[in-house]
């Protein structure tokens, strides 16, 4: 038996092991594959970066849960630390699902360690979980403290001092929705539409297609798709110096683009066999 003959009949669990080899080692040891950023990404981060420290807040609103924290969470930890560091203040915002709260503590408590002088209820401020959906959002429009009242920690919103002149969204730059759902529809319909109000999104990569038309017509100031967005954001606030950890999404891109790289030679390898096989007259 040839070579190709034994390729062709491989047993597949030796092509199973390869592939968890390929996959482990960018996570392991990163590659650090350059990284193209997109426009939509761009313009979310610039927005961002040209917000006057000390004055507008930025709403962050986690409307996710742990099926999508792969993709979603590595942004809002990027977003996280750009706000940080530009001394803008930021309200972590555990969104419309009871879920959303528990992602929302994850991501500010690994960005924290690399911030020790952020002060909470100062430099950013957790605001917990109500039931309402699309009526929250055009509560807040009215009144955020009325909203919410208190905040994560059941502190008084009135007590905390980044909240005394944040009273509705004419005092929020930007409403960013990291949505594994429909949400950002609602931020625009409730938010944009009756208020004004900014709105940027991060999504799955799988839904990205369909905000697209929202961009177009500058219902949003940016978007980040998928993990691809969420390792871009990562490279944007590492070219500004900004701590950035482990860059999660982009030792994801790296994993993802060295199987692609694989299994694109696996097809090609599969399909030589293929053809040296049949011209020699075997099956």
């Amino acid at each position: 038996m040839g070579f190709w003959d034994k390729f062709l009949k491989i047993d597949r669990r030796w092509l199973f092991l390869l592939v968890f080899i390929v996959v482990l080692i960018p996570l392991i040891k990163p590659l650090g594959l350059p990284t193209f950023i997109t426009k939509p990404s761009q313009d979310l981060y610039d927005y961002i970066d040209n917000i006057e420290p000390h004055n507008k807040a930025v709403l962050l609103v986690f409307d996710f849960d742990p099926s999508t924290m792969p993709e979603l969470l590595p942004m809002a930890e990027a977003i996280i630390r750009h706000c940080l560091a530009k001394h803008i203040r930021i309200m972590v915002y555990g969104g419309l699902w009871p879920q959303g709260m528990g992602m929302a503590v994850m991501a500010t408590q690994k960005v924290l360690p690399d911030f020790p002088d952020v002060k909470y209820g100062e430099d950013y401020a957790l605001l917990g979980y109500i039931p309402g959906g699309g009526v929250v959002i055009l509560s807040i429009g009215e009144g955020i403290k009325e909203t919410f009242q208190k905040d994560y920690y059941g502190h008084p919103l009135d007590s905390l001092p980044m909240m005394k002149d944040i009273n509705n969204y004419d005092d929020i730059a930007l409403t960013i929705d990291l949505s594994g759902s429909g949400s950002p529809y609602a931020w625009v319909a409730f938010a944009y539409q009756k208020y004004g109000e900014k709105i940027g999104c991060g999504t799955t990569a799988v839904s990205a297609a369909q905000y697209y038309p929202l961009l177009q017509t500058g219902q949003f100031v940016g978007m980040l798709g998928g993990l691809k967005g969420a390792a871009e954001y990562e490279h944007l606030i590492k070219r500004a110096g900004i701590p950035t950890g482990r860059m999660v999404a982009s030792m994801g891109m790296d994993a993802q683009s060295v199987i692609h790289l694989l299994i694109i030679l696996l097809v090609i390898l599969g399909n030589i066999g293929y053809f040296v096989i049949r011209r020699g007259g075997g099956r």
